[in-house]
């Protein structure tokens, strides 16, 4: 009698007559299948019309997406890979196998639908009594766009590639009048009138813009500063995270600064939870004595320190520079407070997590779509996909 276990590749059946046998009840994607069950997709049906063949179910395109990015996996073609090679994938896909254009067509089309399906989720959250808004912290991270950043778009650069199809042009319709067969330039001719008449929108746009340069590759990311002095194409993610790790408001932006981000935030925070939260929590890129004044306004209790204090706060040094108004010596008072100290503490532990989770576990340091509406739309996915995920793990059922 042999020691082995009995091994036959060749066996009848490659997967098992019901996942349930194979995987643990208590697994992801039986826990996403059920959240999606609860959401209301009219959203997305609306968003086709009439006419066509026939469509893959919306619930079907949301729970592999969401099962992707909860697992790492951003990119179309690998999750049209996975759903053949993968058992979870394979259920929630119920054995289609969708192409990666009818997955990237999902992704980049839904921005509304998607939006309102994080909002949902928030509210079954505190039907389940968790996503409360105690602390809440507020943050954003550079991410990567999916275009290079050596092709960009000058004014100077334009009219030189400009004069350069010009002559080229020119040489060539010489070499045509010359040769009554053309060699077949006739069609590079064209091509290159084609790029011509593209020529002028792409300057237009340029001028528009109020930038010095524009990427060729997507015109709505920005060259934007990263942690030691450099520039990084991309766009800014921004997030609030409240005191159990759940994201209750996020949203990407063109911004180079932060410090125009906290109140629209804020606003978007108290439009999903018709309240406010208790408190605010900010890094002092959010600071500006607008903001401050807009919180006090608002009557909420916000921790924001200026560059100075928060340099304090941080490493400990003394901090330098007088406060320049009523509001600003009434943020430093409560920071240096005892209790102030404490509570800005909790502001790393908070937020930052989340932002390494997205980025190091999730494979979101760059972006797998172009242009600011769509980016939105994945940025969302991720969110959502975190916030699902982050339920599975709290031991939601």
């Amino acid at each position: 009698m042999s020691r082995y276990k009995s091994y036959v590749p060749e066996q009848a059946y490659l997967l098992p007559p019901s996942v349930h046998e194979e995987l643990k009840s208590n697994h992801l994607c039986f826990f996403i299948r059920r959240m999606v069950e609860r959401l209301d997709l009219s959203g997305f049906e609306q968003a086709y019309g009439a006419e066509g063949g026939a469509l893959y179910a919306p619930e079907l395109m949301l729970s592999v997406w969401l099962y992707a990015y909860a697992t790492g996996i951003t990119s179309a073609r690998q999750l049209e890979r996975r759903l053949v090679e993968d058992l979870p994938l394979r259920y929630l896909a119920a054995g289609s196998r969708v192409d990666n254009w009818a997955l990237s067509a999902f992704r980049r089309r839904h921005a509304r639908a998607l939006n309102d399906c994080f909002t949902r989720v928030l509210e079954i959250a505190r039907e389940l009594g968790i996503g409360k808004l105690g602390r809440v912290a507020i943050d954003s991270t550079r991410i990567k766009a999916s275009a290079c950043r050596d092709r960009v778009d000058t004014e100077q650069q334009l009219r030189d590639l400009r004069a350069q199809l010009r002559r080229q042009v020119r040489r060539w319709q010489q070499t045509v009048d010359r040769d009554e067969d053309g060699g077949g330039l006739e069609i590079a001719i064209e091509h290159l009138e084609d790029k011509l008449a593209e020529l002028p929108q792409r300057l237009e746009k340029l001028r528009k813009s109020g930038l010095k340069k524009l990427s060729a590759t997507d015109s709505d990311a920005r060259f934007l500063r990263c942690r030691g002095g450099r520039f990084e194409l991309g766009y800014t993610g921004e997030i609030a995270v409240s005191d159990d790790h759940l994201i209750v408001a996020q949203r990407v932006t063109q911004n180079e600064a932060d410090n125009a981000s906290l109140v629209p935030m804020v606003e978007q925070i108290i439009q999903r939870y018709n309240s406010p939260p208790e408190k605010i929590l900010a890094d002092s890129g959010f600071f500006s004595l607008q903001n401050l004044k807009q919180m006090e306004a608002l009557q909420l209790d916000a921790y924001v320190p200026d560059s100075n204090l928060a340099r304090s706060l941080n490493v400990g040094v003394r901090c330098h520079g007088k406060a320049k108004a009523l509001t600003h010596r009434r943020m430093r008072r409560k920071l240096r407070s005892e209790q102030g100290r404490k509570i800005y503490a909790h502001r790393k532990a908070i937020v930052e997590p989340v932002f390494g989770i997205l980025k190091q576990q999730r494979n979101l340091r760059q972006f797998r779509t172009r242009g600011l509406q769509t980016v939105g739309c994945e940025f969302t996915l991720a969110t959502l996909a975190y916030n699902l995920s982050r339920m599975h793990a709290m031991g939601v059922r």
